[in-house]
């Protein structure tokens, strides 16, 4: 899955697969977590939204099922 890079403190890159719904995030210290069954709008509201880690734990980490990959 291609990741996008993204400014913040605690995320490097952003990936988001739509025939899936699974979001890709790597973390600055090199950790990826695969988070599953994400729409689309909440794929673009994180990308949009002025701190991705913020966006993420409120809306993201507690409300679908993941997997760290790496």
């Amino acid at each position: 899955m291609e990741r996008v890079p993204v400014g913040s403190s605690n995320i490097a890159s952003i990936g988001y697969d739509a025939n899936s719904e699974t979001l890709e995030i790597e973390f600055l210290n090199g950790s990826i977590y695969e988070y599953y069954g994400v729409p689309a709008h909440t794929h673009q509201e994180l990308m949009n939204a002025g701190s991705h880690g913020s966006y993420l734990s409120a809306n993201i980490k507690n409300a679908y099922p993941y997997a760290r990959t790496q």
